[in-house]
Protein backbone atom coordinates (compact mmCIF):
# COMPACT_ATOMS: atom_id res chain seq x y z
CA UNK A 1 0.00 0.00 0.00
CA UNK A 2 1.43 3.23 -0.71
CA UNK A 3 0.55 6.23 1.44
CA UNK A 4 0.76 9.69 -0.56
CA UNK A 5 -0.82 12.09 2.52
CA UNK A 6 1.38 15.11 1.96
CA UNK A 7 1.21 17.94 -0.89
CA UNK A 8 4.68 19.34 -2.02
CA UNK A 9 3.81 23.05 -1.81
CA UNK A 10 7.00 25.77 -1.63
CA UNK A 11 9.85 23.34 -1.66
CA UNK A 12 8.07 21.19 1.18
CA UNK A 13 5.95 18.07 1.60
CA UNK A 14 2.84 19.19 3.51
CA UNK A 15 -0.10 17.71 5.63
CA UNK A 16 -3.31 19.43 3.85
CA UNK A 17 -5.24 22.11 5.50
CA UNK A 18 -8.29 19.70 6.16
CA UNK A 19 -7.26 16.26 6.55
CA UNK A 20 -9.27 14.08 4.35
CA UNK A 21 -8.10 10.53 2.79
CA UNK A 22 -9.36 8.40 -0.34
CA UNK A 23 -8.32 4.88 -1.65
CA UNK A 24 -6.59 4.32 -5.02
CA UNK A 25 -7.67 0.98 -6.71
CA UNK A 26 -5.82 -1.20 -8.48
CA UNK A 27 -7.59 -1.60 -11.96
CA UNK A 28 -6.18 -4.89 -12.17
CA UNK A 29 -7.69 -6.30 -8.98
CA UNK A 30 -10.49 -3.67 -7.70
CA UNK A 31 -8.73 -3.30 -4.68
CA UNK A 32 -7.13 -0.82 -3.01
CA UNK A 33 -3.05 -0.15 -3.83
CA UNK A 34 -2.70 3.10 -1.70
CA UNK A 35 -3.93 6.02 0.20
CA UNK A 36 -3.82 9.83 -1.04
CA UNK A 37 -4.72 12.80 1.01
CA UNK A 38 -7.78 15.01 -1.19
CA UNK A 39 -6.79 18.99 -0.90
CA UNK A 40 -8.89 21.94 -0.18
CA UNK A 41 -9.63 25.42 -1.36
CA UNK A 42 -7.34 26.42 1.16
CA UNK A 43 -4.12 23.83 0.19
CA UNK A 44 -4.76 25.57 -3.52
CA UNK A 45 -4.60 28.63 -1.83
CA UNK A 46 -0.94 27.74 -0.47
CA UNK A 47 0.31 26.45 -3.52
CA UNK A 48 -0.67 29.70 -5.45
CA UNK A 49 0.68 32.10 -2.88
CA UNK A 50 4.01 30.02 -2.95
CA UNK A 51 3.81 29.76 -6.82
CA UNK A 52 3.38 33.76 -6.87
CA UNK A 53 5.97 34.47 -4.51
CA UNK A 54 8.62 32.28 -6.93
CA UNK A 55 7.29 33.99 -10.13
CA UNK A 56 9.41 36.85 -10.22
CA UNK A 57 12.54 35.64 -9.21
CA UNK A 58 12.43 32.40 -11.64
CA UNK A 59 10.80 34.18 -14.98
CA UNK A 60 13.95 37.02 -14.74
CA UNK A 61 15.80 33.79 -13.73
CA UNK A 62 18.87 33.41 -17.32
CA UNK A 63 17.90 30.79 -19.65
CA UNK A 64 21.27 29.12 -19.15
CA UNK A 65 19.73 28.33 -15.44
CA UNK A 66 16.35 27.52 -16.20
CA UNK A 67 18.41 25.06 -18.84
CA UNK A 68 20.34 23.41 -16.49
CA UNK A 69 17.35 22.72 -14.34
CA UNK A 70 15.99 21.01 -17.00
CA UNK A 71 18.61 18.83 -17.80
CA UNK A 72 18.69 18.36 -13.36
CA UNK A 73 14.80 16.68 -13.85
CA UNK A 74 15.80 15.11 -16.54
CA UNK A 75 18.46 13.27 -15.64
CA UNK A 76 16.76 12.01 -12.01
CA UNK A 77 13.69 11.22 -14.40
CA UNK A 78 15.84 8.69 -16.43
CA UNK A 79 17.42 7.20 -12.96
CA UNK A 80 14.05 6.60 -11.93
CA UNK A 81 12.09 5.02 -14.78
CA UNK A 82 11.82 1.16 -13.44
CA UNK A 83 9.98 2.99 -10.23
CA UNK A 84 7.65 5.18 -12.53
CA UNK A 85 6.83 2.30 -14.56
CA UNK A 86 6.11 0.04 -11.43
CA UNK A 87 4.01 2.87 -10.67
CA UNK A 88 2.00 3.59 -13.86
CA UNK A 89 1.26 -0.08 -14.03
CA UNK A 90 -0.21 -0.33 -10.58
CA UNK A 91 -1.97 3.28 -10.52
CA UNK A 92 -3.47 2.65 -13.89
CA UNK A 93 -3.16 -1.12 -14.85
CA UNK A 94 -0.66 -0.60 -18.01
CA UNK A 95 1.39 -3.78 -18.65
CA UNK A 96 5.13 -3.22 -17.88
CA UNK A 97 6.29 -2.72 -21.07
CA UNK A 98 3.92 0.16 -22.00
CA UNK A 99 3.92 1.49 -18.43
CA UNK A 100 8.04 1.90 -18.45
CA UNK A 101 8.86 2.12 -21.81
CA UNK A 102 6.62 3.97 -23.70
CA UNK A 103 4.78 6.36 -21.00
CA UNK A 104 7.54 6.59 -18.48
CA UNK A 105 10.30 7.03 -21.08
CA UNK A 106 7.81 9.93 -22.66
CA UNK A 107 8.77 12.11 -19.20
CA UNK A 108 12.97 12.98 -19.71
CA UNK A 109 11.85 12.97 -23.65
CA UNK A 110 9.44 16.21 -23.07
CA UNK A 111 12.05 17.94 -20.45
CA UNK A 112 14.96 17.28 -22.93
CA UNK A 113 12.98 18.65 -25.78
CA UNK A 114 11.97 21.73 -23.87
CA UNK A 115 16.13 22.14 -23.36
CA UNK A 116 16.76 21.90 -26.76
CA UNK A 117 13.82 24.48 -27.99
CA UNK A 118 15.20 27.14 -24.88
CA UNK A 119 18.70 26.87 -26.18
CA UNK A 120 17.74 28.59 -29.38
CA UNK A 121 14.75 30.49 -28.07
CA UNK A 122 14.13 34.38 -28.89
CA UNK A 123 12.35 35.98 -26.49
CA UNK A 124 12.14 39.39 -28.12
CA UNK A 125 11.71 39.57 -31.90
CA UNK A 126 12.53 43.88 -33.54
CA UNK A 127 10.29 44.35 -36.01
CA UNK A 128 11.38 47.54 -37.89
CA UNK A 129 11.48 50.44 -34.53
CA UNK A 130 9.32 48.20 -32.59
CA UNK A 131 10.53 45.32 -30.24
CA UNK A 132 7.94 42.31 -29.60
CA UNK A 133 8.53 40.86 -26.07
CA UNK A 134 7.70 37.23 -24.84
CA UNK A 135 7.16 37.03 -21.58
CA UNK A 136 5.92 33.95 -19.16
CA UNK A 137 2.66 34.30 -18.20
CA UNK A 138 3.05 33.73 -14.69
CA UNK A 139 0.96 31.25 -12.43
CA UNK A 140 0.06 28.24 -14.40
CA UNK A 141 -2.49 25.59 -13.07
CA UNK A 142 -2.52 22.04 -14.87
CA UNK A 143 -5.22 19.62 -14.45
CA UNK A 144 -4.11 16.16 -15.88
CA UNK A 145 -5.42 12.79 -16.54
CA UNK A 146 -4.52 9.75 -15.63
CA UNK A 147 -4.58 7.30 -18.96
CA UNK A 148 -0.84 9.17 -19.79
CA UNK A 149 -0.23 10.56 -16.91
CA UNK A 150 3.28 10.89 -17.09
CA UNK A 151 3.05 12.36 -20.85
CA UNK A 152 0.11 14.74 -20.10
CA UNK A 153 2.19 15.94 -16.85
CA UNK A 154 5.45 16.96 -18.52
CA UNK A 155 3.93 17.90 -21.73
CA UNK A 156 3.21 21.07 -19.53
CA UNK A 157 4.91 21.33 -16.86
CA UNK A 158 8.49 20.98 -18.90
CA UNK A 159 7.90 24.24 -21.46
CA UNK A 160 6.07 25.92 -18.39
CA UNK A 161 8.86 25.66 -16.62
CA UNK A 162 11.56 26.59 -19.99
CA UNK A 163 10.00 29.80 -20.24
CA UNK A 164 9.69 31.08 -16.68
CA UNK A 165 6.30 30.73 -15.48
CA UNK A 166 5.70 28.43 -12.12
CA UNK A 167 3.46 25.82 -12.05
CA UNK A 168 0.45 24.43 -9.88
CA UNK A 169 -0.29 20.69 -10.55
CA UNK A 170 -3.40 18.77 -9.72
CA UNK A 171 -2.66 15.16 -11.19
CA UNK A 172 -5.46 12.30 -11.77
CA UNK A 173 -6.65 11.94 -8.40
CA UNK A 174 -7.59 7.79 -8.93
CA UNK A 175 -3.96 7.43 -11.10
CA UNK A 176 -1.71 9.43 -8.29
CA UNK A 177 1.16 7.46 -7.78
CA UNK A 178 3.15 8.86 -11.53
CA UNK A 179 2.80 12.46 -9.69
CA UNK A 180 3.95 11.41 -6.67
CA UNK A 181 7.50 10.18 -8.38
CA UNK A 182 7.41 13.56 -10.16
CA UNK A 183 7.83 15.99 -7.65
CA UNK A 184 10.06 14.10 -6.00
CA UNK A 185 12.00 14.02 -9.04
CA UNK A 186 11.62 17.71 -9.25
CA UNK A 187 12.47 18.25 -5.33
CA UNK A 188 15.76 15.92 -6.41
CA UNK A 189 16.30 18.53 -9.00
CA UNK A 190 16.72 21.33 -6.74
CA UNK A 191 14.37 24.11 -8.22
CA UNK A 192 13.77 27.31 -6.08
CA UNK A 193 11.15 27.00 -3.78
CA UNK A 194 7.46 27.48 -5.09
CA UNK A 195 8.25 26.60 -8.40
CA UNK A 196 7.03 23.57 -8.90
CA UNK A 197 3.87 22.62 -6.67
CA UNK A 198 1.37 19.66 -6.42
CA UNK A 199 -2.10 19.42 -4.76
CA UNK A 200 -3.91 16.08 -4.69
CA UNK A 201 -7.08 16.31 -5.17
CA UNK A 202 -10.87 15.93 -6.75
CA UNK A 203 -12.13 18.04 -9.84
CA UNK A 204 -15.34 19.57 -8.16
CA UNK A 205 -12.98 20.78 -5.35
CA UNK A 206 -9.35 21.58 -6.25
CA UNK A 207 -10.10 21.63 -10.33
CA UNK A 208 -12.50 24.23 -9.26
CA UNK A 209 -10.46 26.16 -7.12
CA UNK A 210 -7.48 26.18 -9.31
CA UNK A 211 -9.61 27.10 -12.39
CA UNK A 212 -11.48 30.14 -10.70
CA UNK A 213 -8.05 31.37 -8.62
CA UNK A 214 -8.07 34.76 -9.33
CA UNK A 215 -3.74 33.90 -8.60
CA UNK A 216 -3.60 31.86 -11.28
CA UNK A 217 -2.90 33.54 -14.67
CA UNK A 218 -3.43 30.31 -17.07
CA UNK A 219 -5.30 26.79 -16.63
CA UNK A 220 -4.44 24.19 -18.79
CA UNK A 221 -6.59 20.83 -18.72
CA UNK A 222 -6.55 17.60 -20.39
CA UNK A 223 -9.74 15.20 -19.69
CA UNK A 224 -12.97 14.91 -21.35
CA UNK A 225 -14.89 17.66 -22.68
CA UNK A 226 -17.51 17.40 -19.86
CA UNK A 227 -14.42 18.84 -17.62
CA UNK A 228 -12.88 20.80 -19.71
CA UNK A 229 -16.38 23.22 -20.47
CA UNK A 230 -16.83 22.97 -16.52
CA UNK A 231 -12.80 24.36 -16.27
CA UNK A 232 -14.13 27.29 -18.72
CA UNK A 233 -16.74 28.32 -16.75
CA UNK A 234 -15.16 28.33 -13.51
CA UNK A 235 -12.21 30.37 -15.06
CA UNK A 236 -14.37 33.13 -17.05
CA UNK A 237 -15.33 35.53 -14.09
CA UNK A 238 -10.87 35.97 -14.00
CA UNK A 239 -10.62 36.46 -17.60
CA UNK A 240 -7.54 33.79 -17.21
CA UNK A 241 -6.02 32.01 -20.32
CA UNK A 242 -7.75 28.33 -20.71
CA UNK A 243 -5.47 26.00 -22.95
CA UNK A 244 -7.88 22.57 -23.20
CA UNK A 245 -7.06 19.15 -24.73
CA UNK A 246 -10.16 17.00 -24.46
CA UNK A 247 -12.44 14.35 -26.23
CA UNK A 248 -12.05 12.62 -29.60
CA UNK A 249 -13.52 10.24 -32.24
CA UNK A 250 -10.84 10.25 -34.85
CA UNK A 251 -11.30 8.86 -37.80
CA UNK A 252 -9.09 6.37 -40.04
CA UNK A 253 -9.68 7.11 -43.87
CA UNK A 254 -8.67 3.65 -45.14
CA UNK A 255 -8.34 4.37 -49.19
CA UNK A 256 -8.40 1.76 -51.23
CA UNK A 257 -5.29 2.44 -52.53
CA UNK A 258 -3.80 1.58 -49.51
CA UNK A 259 -1.51 -1.34 -48.18
CA UNK A 260 -4.30 -3.24 -47.02
CA UNK A 261 -2.74 -5.57 -44.15
CA UNK A 262 -0.88 -2.59 -42.66
CA UNK A 263 -3.11 0.03 -42.38
CA UNK A 264 -5.67 -2.11 -40.71
CA UNK A 265 -3.22 -3.90 -38.87
CA UNK A 266 -1.72 -0.36 -37.58
CA UNK A 267 -5.04 1.07 -37.05
CA UNK A 268 -6.49 -1.72 -34.83
CA UNK A 269 -2.95 -1.65 -32.61
CA UNK A 270 -3.14 2.04 -31.94
CA UNK A 271 -6.74 1.29 -30.62
CA UNK A 272 -6.09 -1.28 -28.66
CA UNK A 273 -3.21 -0.20 -27.52
CA UNK A 274 -3.09 1.04 -23.43
CA UNK A 275 -6.72 -0.50 -23.34
CA UNK A 276 -8.45 1.65 -25.69
CA UNK A 277 -7.78 4.36 -23.31
CA UNK A 278 -5.68 7.18 -25.78
CA UNK A 279 -7.77 10.57 -26.82
CA UNK A 280 -6.51 10.04 -30.27
CA UNK A 281 -7.04 6.34 -30.86
CA UNK A 282 -8.36 5.60 -34.42
CA UNK A 283 -11.73 4.17 -33.56
CA UNK A 284 -13.86 4.82 -36.32
CA UNK A 285 -12.33 3.21 -39.15
CA UNK A 286 -13.60 4.19 -42.57
CA UNK A 287 -13.29 1.76 -45.65
CA UNK A 288 -14.70 1.06 -48.96
CA UNK A 289 -17.10 -0.87 -48.76
CA UNK A 290 -15.93 -3.22 -51.43
CA UNK A 291 -13.30 -4.03 -49.35
CA UNK A 292 -15.34 -4.48 -45.90
CA UNK A 293 -14.91 -8.16 -45.51
CA UNK A 294 -11.47 -7.87 -46.01
CA UNK A 295 -10.90 -5.51 -44.06
CA UNK A 296 -12.90 -7.40 -40.99
CA UNK A 297 -10.89 -10.57 -41.19
CA UNK A 298 -8.06 -8.33 -40.94
CA UNK A 299 -9.11 -6.28 -38.11
CA UNK A 300 -10.32 -9.81 -36.24
CA UNK A 301 -7.38 -11.58 -36.62
CA UNK A 302 -5.17 -8.39 -34.91
CA UNK A 303 -7.88 -7.51 -32.24
CA UNK A 304 -7.93 -11.73 -31.17
CA UNK A 305 -3.60 -10.75 -30.63
CA UNK A 306 -4.68 -8.38 -28.05
CA UNK A 307 -4.71 -10.68 -25.08
CA UNK A 308 -6.03 -9.26 -21.67
CA UNK A 309 -4.44 -10.58 -18.71
CA UNK A 310 -2.54 -9.30 -15.66
CA UNK A 311 -0.22 -6.12 -15.96
CA UNK A 312 2.20 -7.10 -13.50
CA UNK A 313 2.72 -10.69 -15.45
CA UNK A 314 3.56 -7.83 -18.58
CA UNK A 315 0.78 -9.09 -20.46
CA UNK A 316 0.03 -7.37 -24.10
CA UNK A 317 -3.31 -5.60 -22.84
CA UNK A 318 -4.14 -4.24 -19.35
CA UNK A 319 -7.93 -3.67 -17.78
CA UNK A 320 -9.75 0.03 -18.11
CA UNK A 321 -9.06 2.47 -15.48
CA UNK A 322 -12.16 1.67 -12.97
CA UNK A 323 -15.07 0.06 -12.41
CA UNK A 324 -17.34 3.41 -14.23
CA UNK A 325 -15.42 3.01 -17.36
CA UNK A 326 -16.11 -0.62 -17.46
CA UNK A 327 -19.49 0.19 -16.91
CA UNK A 328 -19.40 2.55 -19.66
CA UNK A 329 -17.77 0.40 -22.30
CA UNK A 330 -20.44 -2.27 -21.92
CA UNK A 331 -22.93 0.31 -22.26
CA UNK A 332 -22.08 1.20 -25.57
CA UNK A 333 -21.04 -2.34 -26.68
CA UNK A 334 -24.77 -2.91 -25.97
CA UNK A 335 -25.76 -0.02 -28.13
CA UNK A 336 -23.81 -1.03 -30.79
CA UNK A 337 -26.06 -4.39 -30.56
CA UNK A 338 -29.29 -2.61 -30.01
CA UNK A 339 -28.31 -0.53 -32.71
CA UNK A 340 -27.87 -2.87 -35.10
CA UNK A 341 -23.90 -2.85 -35.93
CA UNK A 342 -22.33 -6.59 -36.15
CA UNK A 343 -19.61 -8.13 -34.01
CA UNK A 344 -16.12 -8.92 -35.24
CA UNK A 345 -14.73 -9.92 -32.24
CA UNK A 346 -14.87 -9.44 -28.64
CA UNK A 347 -18.79 -8.08 -27.51
CA UNK A 348 -19.91 -8.20 -23.56
CA UNK A 349 -18.24 -9.08 -20.48
CA UNK A 350 -15.55 -10.00 -19.12
CA UNK A 351 -12.53 -12.02 -20.86
CA UNK A 352 -12.77 -16.02 -19.38
CA UNK A 353 -10.84 -16.44 -17.06
CA UNK A 354 -10.01 -12.68 -15.49
CA UNK A 355 -13.23 -12.68 -12.96
CA UNK A 356 -11.92 -9.49 -10.65
CA UNK A 357 -10.34 -6.18 -12.11
CA UNK A 358 -11.32 -4.32 -15.01
CA UNK A 359 -10.91 -6.41 -17.54
CA UNK A 360 -12.57 -6.18 -21.31
CA UNK A 361 -12.35 -7.71 -24.56
CA UNK A 362 -10.96 -6.42 -27.50
CA UNK A 363 -13.69 -5.56 -29.51
CA UNK A 364 -14.50 -4.78 -33.23
CA UNK A 365 -17.71 -3.78 -34.77
CA UNK A 366 -19.18 -3.85 -38.31
CA UNK A 367 -21.80 -1.91 -40.51
CA UNK A 368 -21.60 0.64 -37.89
CA UNK A 369 -23.51 3.92 -39.04
CA UNK A 370 -22.66 7.34 -38.50
CA UNK A 371 -25.30 7.86 -36.30
CA UNK A 372 -24.88 5.41 -33.88
CA UNK A 373 -23.84 5.74 -30.04
CA UNK A 374 -20.47 3.41 -30.96
CA UNK A 375 -19.80 5.69 -33.23
CA UNK A 376 -20.65 9.20 -31.73
CA UNK A 377 -19.41 8.51 -28.53
CA UNK A 378 -15.30 8.34 -27.21
CA UNK A 379 -16.08 5.13 -25.49
CA UNK A 380 -12.61 5.06 -23.96
CA UNK A 381 -12.24 1.36 -24.39
CA UNK A 382 -10.92 -1.57 -26.30
CA UNK A 383 -13.73 -1.04 -29.41
CA UNK A 384 -12.94 -0.19 -32.74
CA UNK A 385 -16.33 0.67 -35.10
CA UNK A 386 -15.81 -0.11 -38.68
CA UNK A 387 -17.77 1.95 -41.12
CA UNK A 388 -18.37 1.95 -45.20
CA UNK A 389 -18.03 4.20 -47.77
CA UNK A 390 -18.43 4.25 -51.57
CA UNK A 391 -16.66 6.99 -52.48
CA UNK A 392 -13.60 10.15 -51.22
CA UNK A 393 -16.72 12.64 -50.76
CA UNK A 394 -18.30 10.64 -48.42
CA UNK A 395 -15.56 9.39 -46.34
CA UNK A 396 -14.64 12.82 -45.80
CA UNK A 397 -18.74 13.58 -44.92
CA UNK A 398 -18.00 10.74 -42.60
CA UNK A 399 -14.72 11.85 -40.92
CA UNK A 400 -16.12 15.15 -40.26
CA UNK A 401 -19.56 14.58 -38.80
CA UNK A 402 -18.09 14.36 -35.44
CA UNK A 403 -18.37 17.34 -32.81
CA UNK A 404 -14.48 16.85 -32.19
CA UNK A 405 -11.57 16.73 -34.08
CA UNK A 406 -8.71 15.67 -32.29
CA UNK A 407 -7.02 13.68 -34.92
CA UNK A 408 -7.29 11.75 -38.34
CA UNK A 409 -5.38 9.25 -39.78
CA UNK A 410 -5.64 8.45 -43.70
CA UNK A 411 -4.07 5.07 -45.62
CA UNK A 412 -2.71 5.42 -48.89
CA UNK A 413 0.33 3.86 -50.72
CA UNK A 414 -0.20 7.12 -52.81
CA UNK A 415 1.69 9.94 -50.72
CA UNK A 416 -0.04 12.64 -53.03
CA UNK A 417 -3.58 10.65 -52.49
CA UNK A 418 -3.11 10.62 -48.44
CA UNK A 419 -1.91 14.40 -48.39
CA UNK A 420 -5.04 15.19 -50.39
CA UNK A 421 -7.59 13.37 -48.08
CA UNK A 422 -5.38 14.75 -44.91
CA UNK A 423 -6.20 18.34 -45.75
CA UNK A 424 -9.95 17.70 -46.03
CA UNK A 425 -9.99 16.10 -42.54
CA UNK A 426 -11.15 19.06 -39.50
CA UNK A 427 -8.67 17.55 -37.05
CA UNK A 428 -5.65 18.88 -35.71
CA UNK A 429 -3.07 15.93 -35.81
CA UNK A 430 -3.50 13.95 -38.56
CA UNK A 431 -1.07 10.71 -39.07
CA UNK A 432 -0.13 9.01 -42.80
CA UNK A 433 -0.25 5.65 -43.26
CA UNK A 434 0.23 4.63 -38.96
CA UNK A 435 3.06 7.30 -38.51
CA UNK A 436 3.76 7.43 -35.09
CA UNK A 437 3.54 10.27 -32.10
CA UNK A 438 6.42 13.33 -32.39
CA UNK A 439 6.53 15.63 -29.74
CA UNK A 440 8.22 17.98 -31.78
CA UNK A 441 5.08 19.33 -33.68
CA UNK A 442 1.93 20.79 -32.23
CA UNK A 443 -0.70 18.80 -30.84
CA UNK A 444 -4.40 19.38 -29.91
CA UNK A 445 -7.65 19.52 -31.54
CA UNK A 446 -10.73 21.34 -33.73
CA UNK A 447 -14.32 22.04 -32.59
CA UNK A 448 -14.99 20.28 -29.01
CA UNK A 449 -11.76 18.00 -29.01
CA UNK A 450 -10.16 21.73 -27.16
CA UNK A 451 -7.89 24.52 -28.02
CA UNK A 452 -4.12 25.74 -28.22
CA UNK A 453 -1.47 23.12 -28.68
CA UNK A 454 1.06 21.53 -26.84
CA UNK A 455 4.49 19.76 -28.02
CA UNK A 456 7.73 21.74 -29.53
CA UNK A 457 8.06 25.39 -29.92
CA UNK A 458 4.25 25.79 -30.05
CA UNK A 459 4.34 24.76 -26.37
CA UNK A 460 6.35 27.81 -25.50
CA UNK A 461 3.57 30.25 -26.68
CA UNK A 462 0.96 28.67 -24.63
CA UNK A 463 2.46 29.98 -21.70
CA UNK A 464 4.08 33.38 -23.21
CA UNK A 465 2.15 37.00 -23.24
CA UNK A 466 3.13 39.17 -26.03
CA UNK A 467 4.20 42.85 -25.42
CA UNK A 468 4.51 45.31 -27.87
CA UNK A 469 7.41 48.17 -27.23
CA UNK A 470 6.89 50.90 -29.90
CA UNK A 471 9.98 52.99 -30.59
CA UNK A 472 12.12 50.64 -28.93
CA UNK A 473 14.91 51.57 -31.77
CA UNK A 474 15.56 54.92 -33.15
CA UNK A 475 14.43 55.74 -36.33
CA UNK A 476 16.99 55.38 -39.53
Amino acid sequence: MRELLKFFINGEWVSPATPQVMDVINPATGTPNGRISLGSAADVDAAVKAARAAFPAWSATPKEERMAALERIAVEFERRLDDMGVAIREEMGAPQWLARDTQAALGPRHFRAALNILRDYEFEEIKGTHCVMKEPIGVCGFITPWNWPVHQMCAKTAPALAVGCTVILKPSEIAPFSAQILAEIIDAAGLPPGVFNMVFGEGPTVGAAMSSHPGIDMISITGSTRAGIEVARNAAATVKRVHQELGGKSPNIVLDDADLKAAVTGGVNSVMMNSGQSCRAPTRMLVPNKLMDEVCAIAQEVAETWTPGDPAANSRMGPVISDAAWQKVQRLIKAGLDEGATLVTGGLGKPEGLDEGYYCKPTVFRDVRNDMAIAREEIFGPVLSIIGYDDEDEAIQIANDTEYGLGGYVQSQNLDHARRIAARIRAGYISLNNAGLDISVPFGGYKQSGNGREFGEHAFGEFLELKSVLGYSPAR
